[in-house]
């Protein structure tokens, strides 16, 4: 079992004499197909970055719980990865373990893209949440590109599917009425005591939150022609004497010629994917930080189930 798996199994309530007996806890898995903007979502509602954010589509590969805290409930979202039709061991097992979070939450957020309406992918996804017998909100998102007119017959039709307690319209990006989804989300959560001080926002590992930040990056300066083939591995993570964090990271890429690309004309592309991580680094740690990136290809990782486990994910 991996670190990260055992702390969503093994988180136990926070109780004391301040805890209110009104006070509500509860988990809420932000689920939908991919690039439909879970991450966006769950950054807004926390008021802080947790999950890295791309307009490439399947850039969550673990969930990230995020806490949202208010005086009188405490909310833990977990951002799942995209559900999609997988082609390797990793997809699989990421598809798999979004599929397990839908029966273990108190509710279940799902995201479609209004823009776009409903297609086949959410059509799957609709599938899977009625197999798993949760209770749904549906979230119509990125209301901000879609015509108004357009969003009362997708409202209509998604009431008529019966599976959804509630619909609200967003927009993640700009926040447009993010309030009332956190107000409905608060009005179901079940009564219970917090699972987490109030200073804590995530349970994501350190090492972890690094090479997400990292790979961020990978994402940005590449855009869609590696990222899917890449991961990045710490291989150590050390503070110096004068306070700086020296950081030494590995890209793993499938294939040679996706190593060319990353490193660019020159090592061009690569000191923008290094200069862009330490600034995100520095913001996130709140230190100074050396990093030291290298690239190694390893052809077929994606199925390696030892390099699999090396990444966090937890597998079957």
């Amino acid at each position: 079992m991996s670190e990260r798996q055992a702390q969503l199994e093994d988180a136990a309530p926070l109780t004391g004499p301040t805890v209110s007996p009104e006070f509500r806890c509860g988990f809420v898995a932000l689920v939908g197909r991919a690039n439909v903007g879970k991450s966006t979502l769950l950054n807004r509602l926390v008021g802080a970055k947790l999950s890295i954010v791309s307009d490439v589509p399947q850039t969550t590969r673990f969930p990230v719980r995020g806490v949202l805290h208010r005086p009188s409930v405490q909310i833990l979202f977990i951002d799942t990865p995209g559900i999609h039709k997988p082609r390797y061991r990793m997809n699989e097992e990421m598809v798999r373990l979004a599929a397990r979070l839908l029966r273990e939450v108190d509710l279940v957020g799902v995201l479609v893209d209004a823009s776009e309406g409903f297609g086949p992918g959410d059509r799957f996804v609709f599938d899977l949440l009625r197999q798993s017998g949760s209770r749904n909100l549906l979230v119509l998102n990125k209301v901000d590109r879609t015509p108004k007119e357009a969003l009362l017959p997708l409202m209509d039709e998604a009431g008529r599917a019966g599976m959804f307690e509630e619909i609200v319209p967003v927009s993640a990006l700009t926040g447009e009425n993010s309030d009332r989804l956190e107000s409905v989300i608060v009005s179901k959560m079940p009564p219970g005591p917090p699972h987490f001080p109030t200073d804590m926002l995530t349970d994501l590992p350190q090492r972890q939150a690094i090479a997400e930040l990292i790979r961020e990056q990978v994402f940005r300066q590449t855009r869609q022609e590696v990222p899917h083939a890449t991961a990045v591995l710490i291989d150590a993570v050390e503070t110096a004497g004068n306070g700086m964090t020296r950081i030494h990271a590995t890209i793993v890429a499938d294939k040679e010629s996706q190593k060319g690309i990353l490193i660019g004309e020159g090592g061009r592309t690569m000191k923008g994917i290094g200069s862009a991580a330490r600034h995100a680094l520095e913001a996130h740690l709140g230190t100074r930080v050396h990093l030291s990136l290298w690239v190694k290809v390893r052809k077929g990782w994606r199925d390696d189930q030892t390099l699999l486990r090396l990444l966090g994910l937890p597998l079957s």
